[in-house]
C-alpha cells in the first residue's frame, strides 16, 4: 500500500494530516521561518537555505522575502529566475518553473485542490496536480496558477489573473478566468532595443 506522501506525489487522492507530510511541512515552516527573518544584506544565507528546502535550483535565483511554501522538494527552478514579495507556492505535486522566469508580488501557485463534493472533503482528502510553467514567463501581480496548469514559453500572465487552464506560448492572456489576449510578436522587442540605441547615442 502506497503511504500519503506517494499517492500525493503521484497526483492521486491522498490525506494529508499524517506524521511523516506534517512533519515535512513543519520542516519548511522552520527553514523558511530562517530565509524570512534574514536581513536584507544576507543574501547569501538566504540562497544557501532555499538550495537545502527546494528541489532544484538554477545558479542564479531571487526570491524576495517573505517566501511560503509547503514542502520545498517539489519544486523545481530554472536559471535567472526572479520573484518578488509573497510569493506562495503549495507544492503537493511537482512545480517545474524554466529559465528566465519573472513573479510579481503576491502570487499563488497552487498545485493542491480538495474534492467537490463536502463529505471526503470533510475526510480530508486532497488530490494534487503538476503545474509546469515555461522558459521567459512573466506572471503579474496577484496572479493565480491552479492546479494542472501548463504555461507555455514566453507567456505574460496579467495581475490579477487566475489561469484555470493550459496557456500556450508567446501570448498575453488576463482575466478571471484568464484567458488568451493576444499574440505577442517580435516587432515589440525592436522597440525596446530602438530606445536602447536612442539611450545609448544621447550619452
Amino acid at each position: 500500500m502506497k503511504s500519503s506522501k506517494e499517492l500525493m506525489i503521484s497526483e492521486l487522492p491522498y490525506i494529508a494530516q499524517g506524521k511523516e507530510l506534517f512533519e515535512e511541512r513543519q520542516a519548511a515552516k522552520e527553514l523558511l521561518y530562517d530565509y524570512n527573518t534574514l536581513r536584507p544584506s544576507q543574501i547569501k544565507a538566504r540562497n544557501k537555505l532555499l538550495k537545502n528546502l527546494l528541489g532544484s535550483t538554477g545558479n542564479r535565483f531571487f526570491i524576495e522575502p517573505p517566501f511560503r511554501c509547503d514542502y520545498g522538494y517539489n519544486i523545481k527552478l530554472g536559471e535567472n529566475f526572479y520573484a518578488n514579495y509573497n510569493l506562495t507556492i503549495l507544492d503537493s505535486a511537482p512545480i517545474t518553473i524554466g529559465d528566465n522566469v519573472l513573479i510579481g508580488p503576491n502570487v499563488g501557485i497552487y498545485s493542491a485542490s480538495h474534492p467537490l463534493h463536502a463529505s471526503p472533503r470533510t475526510e480530508g482528502w486532497e488530490i494534487a496536480k503538476s503545474i509546469i510553467i515555461g522558459n521567459q514567463v512573466w506572471i503579474g501581480a496577484h496572479a493565480c496558477i491552479l492546479p494542472g496548469v501548463k504555461i507555455g514559453d514566453n507567456t505574460v500572465v496579467g495581475a490579477g489573473s487566475v489561469v484555470t487552464r493550459d496557456l500556450p506560448a508567446n501570448v498575453l492572456a488576463v482575466g478571471n478566468p484568464c484567458r488568451v489576449v493576444r499574440t505577442i510578436s517580435d516587432a515589440e522587442a525592436a522597440e525596446y532595443r530602438a530606445q536602447e540605441d536612442n539611450d545609448s547615442v544621447g550619452g
